[in-house]
Formats: C-alpha cells, sequence, structure tokens
C-alpha cells in the first residue's frame, strides 16, 4: 500500500504587511523608481522583501507604480519562497496614503494587525519587525519604531537661531508602523487631509501609539549617499558604520572585519579674525585663518580622516556651512563630536598621524601641547604630531596658509 505525504497546513496569518514602494525616488536621482534601483543583482525592493519575510508569518501586499507591478511581483515571488501564496501587489496612488489605502484594501478578511513598511528602508532588520507586533500584542495601540535624536536641534526663523529643541523628546521614526487593522481602517476612512505618515494619522483619530527601539540599519535611502553607503553594507564591506548595533538580514550580529585606515586632509589661507587656532591650541600674535569655524586645518584633518575610515562620510556633509552654531568653533567641537559618532558606528579610534604643512607657526616648542589636547579632544586616543616647511614650495612655501594630512586606524569594537 503506498503511503501519501500529509499535505501542509494552508498559512494563516494574522498580521499583515504593506510594503510602500510606489515612490519615485526624485531625490535619489537614480533614473528609476527608488524601490527598483539595485542594490546589488538585486533591487531595494527584493532586500526589503527579504527581511519582511524573515520576520512574523504575514500576508504581504506589495504597492508599486503601475508600470512596475509584474516586476515587484516577481521580486516578491523570488524573496517568499515557500510563503509566496502570501504575496500580491497592487498599483500605488498619487500619494503615499493613497498607495497605503490601496494596500488596505487588499488585507484578508482574517488579518488582525497590519504593519506598514517603506521598501526604501530595505536593510531593517527582521526584529524590529517583531517588537511592532509584540508592543501591539501587549498594548492594543498602535507601534512605531524610533531612534533616539542625536544632533542638537535648533528653532531657526529666517537666518537667525531663535532657541533650542530637547532632544531627549524627540524620536526618529521608522517603519514598519503597525496597528490594529480595525484602528487602521476607521483612521483612514475619517482621514480628511495628508499625514506625514501612519502614525501621525491615526494619533490625530485619537489612538495612542507606542514607541519600540528601532535600529541604526533601518536609515530611509533617500540621497544618493545613503545609496552608497546601503550597498556597501550589503556588500558587507567592513568599511561601513557596522558593529554592535548592526544587523544582518536574518537578525544576527554581523562581523565587525578588520580594522580599518582613513586619510584626510584639509587647507586654510590666511587672513581670519582674530587670533590662530591651530592642532587644539591658540597661538597668540599668529595671524588668523579664515574659514567657518576657526579654520584649524589640523582639526579639520583628523576629522575628515576618522570619517573615511569608517565610511561616515566627510566632514562637509556631517559639519557643513549650514549649521550656523559650528561658526568660530574649536578642534574640541568637532573632534569630541567625531569621536561620538564613531564609537556609534561600532568603531575604537586606534591612533591618529598628522602633518602640519606651513611656514608658521613653528610647532617644536609646542609639539607635545597639542598632541595632548588633540587627543583628549578624541577621548585619550593617542595622536602624533609632525610637522614640515614644503621647502618653500607652493602655498604653504609662500606662507600663504596651512594644509594638513592626517591618516586615522580604527578598530572595531
Amino acid at each position: 500500500m503506498t503511503q501519501t505525504q500529509p499535505s501542509a497546513p494552508p498559512l494563516a496569518p494574522r498580521i499583515a504587511a504593506i510594503v510602500v514602494a510606489a515612490g519615485s525616488g526624485t531625490r535619489l536621482g537614480a533614473g528609476a523608481p527608488k524601490a527598483f534601483v539595485g542594490l546589488d543583482a538585486h533591487t531595494i525592493l527584493r532586500h526589503a522583501l527579504r527581511g519582511v519575510f524573515a520576520g512574523p508569518l504575514a500576508q504581504v501586499i506589495v504597492v508599486a507604480p503601475q508600470d512596475r507591478v509584474g516586476e515587484a511581483l516577481t521580486d516578491a515571488r523570488e524573496a517568499a519562497g515557500d510563503r509566496a501564496p502570501l504575496v500580491s501587489v497592487v498599483a500605488g496612488g498619487a500619494s503615499r496614503q493613497e498607495s497605503v489605502a490601496a494596500g488596505l484594501a487588499r488585507v484578508l478578511p482574517e488579518i488582525e494587525i497590519v504593519l506598514v513598511h517603506d521598501a526604501a528602508r530595505a536593510l531593517t532588520p527582521p526584529a524590529v519587525f517583531e517588537r511592532v507586533v509584540e508592543a501591539i500584542d501587549r498594548t492594543g495601540w498602535g507601534a512605531v519604531p524610533v531612534l533616539p535624536v542625536i544632533d542638537t536641534i535648533k528653532r531657526v526663523e529666517g537666518e537667525r537661531i531663535v532657541g533650542v529643541v530637547d532632544r531627549s523628546e524627540l524620536g526618529a521614526a521608522q517603519t514598519p508602523q503597525g496597528f490594529r487593522r480595525d484602528v487602521l481602517e476607521a483612521a483612514y476612512a475619517a482621514a480628511e487631509r495628508e499625514y506625514t505618515d501612519d502614525a501621525a494619522l491615526v494619533a490625530d483619530a485619537g489612538h495612542p501609539i507606542a514607541a519600540v527601539d528601532g535600529d541604526p540599519l533601518g536609515f530611509k535611502i533617500t540621497t544618493p549617499a545613503d545609496l552608497e553607503r546601503a550597498r556597501t553594507l550589503v556588500a558587507g564591506d567592513p568599511i561601513a558604520p557596522v558593529g554592535p548595533a548592526a544587523r544582518d538580514a536574518a537578525g544576527d550580529a554581523r562581523p565587525a572585519g578588520p580594522p580599518r585606515v582613513g586619510v584626510g586632509t584639509d587647507a586654510h589661507a590666511f587672513g581670519g579674525e582674530g587670533t590662530l587656532w591651530l592642532a587644539g591650541l591658540e597661538w597668540p600674535g599668529e595671524p588668523a585663518l579664515a574659514g567657518h569655524s576657526d579654520g584649524d586645518a589640523v582639526a579639520h584633518a583628523i576629522v575628515d580622516a576618522l570619517l573615511s575610515a569608517t565610511g561616515l562620510g566627510d566632514i562637509g556633509s556631517r559639519f557643513g556651512t549650514d549649521r550656523p552654531e559650528l561658526a568660530g568653533a574649536h578642534a574640541e567641537a568637532f573632534l569630541a563630536e567625531t569621536a561620538r559618532l564613531v564609537r556609534e558606528a561600532g568603531w575604537e579610534i586606534g591612533n591618529v598621524s598628522v602633518q602640519v604643512q606651513a611656514q608658521r607657526p613653528r610647532f617644536a616648542a609646542r609639539r607635545a601641547e597639542a598632541e595632548a589636547a588633540l587627543s583628549a579632544a578624541l577621548g585619550g586616543a593617542p595622536v602624533s604630531v609632525s610637522a614640515t616647511t614644503t621647502d618653500g614650495l607652493g602655498f604653504t612655501g609662500r606662507a600663504e596658509g596651512v594644509q594638513a594630512l592626517a591618516v586615522a586606524l580604527v578598530v572595531p569594537v
């Protein structure tokens, strides 16, 4: 008598995940809708879906541009594996809110919890999905993953700073944002205007929202720099900011990789106001360097080297002239903040070596003092300083300014 294997039980999720992939991606400038731009051999959408399917069992509804529905369905089915019966794709609307509503209309009758996730947050770990669902089950509220706000937030009117916002009260919202199905449907039915996200829409309808821990990998791919960061992470290059907080698509800790080296350089011309500040020291009687801050080329080169080593950008992207609070700021402000960013990304500063190229000031008598000041600003990391006059060559040889070249070593924590 031939025995037959029992058939697999039907998939019966109580959760639905609406993956919003209908955006145009104008700011990304990649020539295609954002979700369909490649990170490696696969699209942003495909990577986002990998995290979704590694999370709790869910019906998955992808909302795509009308002309990309077929492509989205291929990506979704390939990412789903044996969960393919739970996948569907619908065309999005003219706004994000219309797109979510289109997805909500396809939710199965038995679904109790709906998660709304941006495909642009393609590297969000499955653990974040699990935290959101757990919070909804525990409280009955909506739930949103958030990260603490690190930068100091200023209130600005025109060109003038008029106040400071207490960042301890702030959180940067991520996705997936999750809700009881009945609450989300009722809030959408009552909405009379566009909201920035689903949590705002539900909260405005009078429902409480819980905050759960987000994840640094849940960043939104919006600009070309974001795309490059995501590609580096997907490639597994240890230059990317990965460390204790970083996770792979299965939610496990990523290997941090070997030590990394970064190079930074900076130059400033003499001609600023006040006294010269260089290598974290004030130099009375010497002409000041011109710049948005104090023009400390040594400190700025160190910042660039550390940011380069850890894949965190450069001094222009982190400390640009669009930050008026840095006008006239000295080395300590830049170096302390850079050291914090490096540690937060999962790295420790091994050492920094910097060479100053200038006719003046003369460093020999204050080299040890400069090294101590720079090291203290970096939280104790060793810094060595050397100096050369370039034999009278170039703008530094003509005593028109100062140039500095720094090399930094960082090691994974």
